[in-house]
């Protein structure tokens, strides 16, 4: 591709050299460049790509992107920008010939509730018979292709090769998680979305190497809406004056709330043995009832988010209500079968917010017990560990403790840890390190009405232990432990 027309839409100086050249490869890792390619310099918080220009030249780089004044021979083109990662999303857009223009693009942020939303609005749109990608924390799938996700929102390049191969493979629409870091560092600068939502925001992800303050984590949300032609919120969100600040698109609401423009009332909570769900009726922009088989108020609010962006695009009542009958979402309130009578749960929740959230959820089912099995990461705070600990003790009836992710800490010492806040509650424990005996524990004590909530590794697959990742998924641990012998099935 011509650089002139690379550069066709961004704001840039030329500082030195031709715009007449050909480009071979789009580059922000060093590493990768090679003859013919155009240079983005990156500033990151370990290291800054302004530092690796000699090492792209001397490869045979055509053309670089700097923030600052360079010195490069003279067959080199300079680019000059102010934001180098707006830069690189505006050229990977155009590198692979602005994909998002020939797709639906619908992007989900919030503190929770992002994944379930992403999943549930798919299966909406996949029910409807409408090819639909997805982009998140677990996984990006275009077709039938799964990829396993390292961020919640990938790098802009990344984003746009993802937008590229939808549009190959005859896919129309694509939700995607956006993270607030997302947000901060432009990976999806560069195009527009046809639609937002706006699922909640707590005060969270503060702290090194995420946001500042809350200010500049509710500012980075709000981005969001100044990006996109229909924005959905949830009306009775926490801060949502503030996320919507200056937005620019059309807004509506839906909530539980009189003023939400699309309402649940009526909320009934269903348990039988092995589910738990929601049901509620509509009111206002749609008029009819609603049954998801993923229990807790966040799915009333995430299965609201999915059917005000599905009203938009005329999607059947007939396939909301099949999609989100028989939705499941790996590792989000994720109920597994098992011969007992009692339910069991997988879910992701890793911090004491989530845990809290979670467990208060539950209980408003009324279970006979709730029993609930997790543990910490290593190479983390350790007030997560105490936090978790006195949450789970303070509201589960049960609470096993057991390893997660030890890392390259101790997990006996991790446990230690967390036995710190379960004690600081009055709830009975038991430890159990290895994690599959955990889980077999709990299954062993789990009777008609419990709850056995597995909490903390959610849609993983693996556990990491000294630096090594071990294969470990906790449905497959479940199958080998109902093989392996009889449960209690009080």
């Amino acid at each position: 591709m011509q650089l002139i027309d690379l550069v066709f839409r961004m704001n840039y100086t030329l500082c030195q050299g031709t715009m007449e050249r050909e480009i071979s490869a789009l580059v922000y890792d060093s590493r990768k460049a090679r003859p013919g390619c155009i240079f983005i310099c990156m500033p990151g918080a370990v290291t800054d790509g302004h530092k690796y220009i000699p090492d792209v030249i001397a490869k045979g780089a055509a053309a670089v992107v700097v923030e600052h004044d360079v010195t490069v021979p003279e067959d080199v083109t300079i680019l000059k920008v102010e934001n180098a990662r707006v830069a690189l999303a505006e050229l990977s857009a155009a590198w692979f010939g602005h994909p998002a223009e020939k797709l639906t693009t619908i992007g989900v942020t919030g503190t929770k509730g992002k994944t379930t939303t992403t999943y549930m609005i798919r299966g909406i749109l996949e029910k409807a018979g409408l090819k639909t990608g997805l982009i998140g924390t677990i996984e990006a799938i275009i077709g039938e292709e799964h990829i396993h996700a390292v961020n919640t929102t990938p790098e802009s390049f990344l984003v746009q090769e993802y937008f590229a191969k939808m549009v190959e493979a005859g896919i129309q629409y694509v939700v995607m998680e956006v993270s607030s870091q997302a947000m901060k560092l432009d990976r999806v600068a560069g195009f527009t979305y046809d639609y937002a939502i706006f699922t909640n925001l707590e005060p969270d992800h503060i702290g090194p190497g995420e946001h500042e303050s809350m200010e500049e984590y509710i500012a980075c949300k709000g981005k969001l809406f100044r990006q996109c032609k229909v924005g959905l919120a949830n009306a009775d969100a926490d801060y949502l004056e503030q996320v919507m600040e200056g937005h620019t698109c059309q807004l509506e609401t839906f909530g539980m709330g009189e003023s939400a423009d699309l309402r649940a009332v009526n909320i009934q909570k269903i348990h039988q043995p092995g589910y738990l769900g929601v049901q509620y009726d509509l009111e206002g922009l749609e008029q009819y009832t609603v049954r998801v088989d993923i229990p807790g108020d966040f799915t009333v609010y995430n299965s609201l988010a999915a059917i005000a962006l599905c009203r938009h695009l005329g999607v059947a009542q007939e396939a909301v209500l099949q999609a989100l009958n028989t939705i499941q979402v790996k590792g989000r309130l994720e109920i597994y079968p098992t011969p007992g009578d009692y339910t069991l749960m997988i879910d992701y929740a890793h911090n004491a917010m989530s845990l809290e959230a979670l467990l208060t959820n539950i209980r408003a089912y009324g279970p006979r017990r709730i029993l609930c099995l997790f543990g910490c990461g290593g190479n983390r705070a350790r007030s997560r560990r105490y936090e978790m600990g006195e949450v789970s003790s303070r509201l589960a009836d049960l609470t096993v403790v057991t390893s997660d992710n030890p890392r390259n800490e101790d997990p006996l010492a991790i446990i230690d840890d967390i036995l710190v806040g379960v004690r600081k509650a009055d709830g009975a424990y038991v430890t159990i390190p290895d994690r599959k005996e955990a889980i077999r524990y709990c299954m062993e004590q789990g009777q008609a009405g419990d709850v056995v909530i597995l909490a903390g590794k959610g849609h993983e697959d693996y556990q990491e232990i000294r630096g090594v990742r071990h294969h470990m998924d906790e449905r497959e641990l479940i199958e080998e432990i109902i093989q392996e012998g009889p449960e209690n099935e009080n």
